[in-house]
């Protein structure tokens, strides 16, 4: 069988590594390889420069019912809630399919961001107890979706009992303001 040979890089890297190790008795290091031929025109080599990409503002982070999020104070967070902020709009699901309610959900919830509307409640119904309906176990995920983060500042049941409604407050929106 054939041993492979080193490439002069590997060989290279081989002798630095053992540079201040001394050899066993009657061992020699290898010879050092020879350095490679400059080439004839050693015109420099231009490197065309990388695109620098701006970076993306983080995602929004991710959304808990009845959890404190980043940003609210205490105030208004105990006044999510407890339901003492009114809901300017609300959204009743009950009764519908799952899919045919996270669509009207995403259309409502982008509506009321677009009208600048802050709060809105959520109904989804308890479904059946203990673990309860399909729709109160999936609204979490919805409001986690890409595009539906920037929207929700929180989210929280508004009384410890009524776990089948949930008060989001929606961010404010920005403007450009030239």
């Amino acid at each position: 069988m054939r041993a492979k040979r080193l490439s002069p890089a590997d060989l290279a890297l081989w002798r630095a590594f053992t540079a201040e190790i001394s050899p066993l008795f009657g061992h020699e290091r290898p010879p050092a390889p020879p350095e490679p031929p400059a080439p004839a025109s050693a015109a420099p080599v231009q490197v065309a420069p990388t695109p620098v990409k701006p970076a993306r503002p983080a995602p929004p982070p991710e959304i808990r019912v009845g959890e404190v999020p980043g940003g609210l104070d205490r105030k208004r967070w105990a006044a999510l809630r407890r339901g003492d902020m009114r809901a300017e709009r609300t959204l009743d699901l009950h009764g519908r399919r799952a899919a045919e309610a996270h669509l009207v959900f995403r259309a409502f919830l982008h509506r009321a961001a677009a009208e600048g509307i802050r709060t809105v409640t959520v109904v989804t119904g308890k479904g059946p107890q203990p673990e309860g309906g399909i729709l109160q176990r999936e609204l979490p995920h919805w409001l986690n979706d890409p595009d539906m983060r920037p929207l929700v500042l929180g989210a929280a049941h508004p009384h410890p009992t009524n776990s089948g409604a949930v008060n989001l407050l929606l961010r404010r929106r920005r403007t450009n303001r030239g």
